[in-house]
């Protein structure tokens, strides 16, 4: 019986660790690449809906749940920006952001295609 007992606080334990390291995993901070959205896209229907406009501070994403704000720093000069996810996207492997002309512009140089990013979710 006391065997049992053991056994069952355990595997409690072990379930509720893997169940905290899930959720910290998902609000970890990820690094990667960002781009920004061309002007073709303003005023264009966002895969949430939304119209883009590229003087907002929206970013499209591939996993993270539409209305999701992300802080996102640039790795380069440490300038940070908290955007909205409101599309899907970008469909390049290296790249995990397209954020709107205005929030790129913010952290970087519109000069440049890409900028090394970090992100992370904000409550």
């Amino acid at each position: 019986m006391m065997k049992r007992f053991i056994l069952v606080i355990i595997m409690m334990i072990s379930t509720f660790g893997i169940y905290s390291f899930k959720i910290n995993a998902t609000d970890a901070k990820k690094t990667s690449y960002a781009s920004y959205y061309h002007d073709k896209f303003n005023g264009r229907k966002t895969a949430s809906g939304e119209v883009f406009d590229n003087a907002k501070f929206t970013a499209a994403n591939r996993t993270l749940p539409f209305g999701t704000s992300i802080k996102v720093t640039n790795l380069n000069n440490g300038k940070e920006v908290i955007v909205k996810v409101n599309d899907r996207g970008p469909y390049h492997s290296t790249r995990a952001l397209d954020m709107s002309k205005a929030a790129f512009d913010e952290i970087g140089d519109t000069g440049n295609g890409t900028i090394p990013v970090e992100y992370e979710i904000v409550d």
